[in-house]
């Protein structure tokens, strides 16, 4: 299984409602809302299959958007570049609320 069907998979969604519930949907790096059950050991096409580590909630953060982003690309990074991470994990534009 490749990284992105796995992020679609029952097991994953199921996975990461419970987790970011077990925190309060709280990010555990600065306490704005969580919207992403982050891998702490990044997932890879090596490892995606290994469920130690894939769905494995001791592997799991609880994030919100922008800590999520800049653990991927450094503050102001994506950010500045106007991407962000969708709910599939994939890069996209940053949306914007008007």
């Amino acid at each position: 299984m490749n990284k992105t069907a796995f992020y679609h998979s029952a097991a994953w969604r199921r996975l990461s409602r419970a987790f970011l519930l077990s925190k309060n949907y709280i990010c555990e790096r600065c306490g704005r809302p969580a919207e992403i059950a982050h891998h702490r050991r990044y997932l890879t096409p090596r490892n995606v299959n290994d469920t130690s580590i894939a769905l494995n909630p001791d592997n799991l953060e609880a994030l919100c958007m922008a800590c999520h982003n800049a653990e991927h690309f450094g503050t102001g990074g994506a950010v500045a570049q106007g991407l962000t991470f969708d709910e599939n994990g994939d890069l996209s534009p940053e949306r914007r609320n008007v």
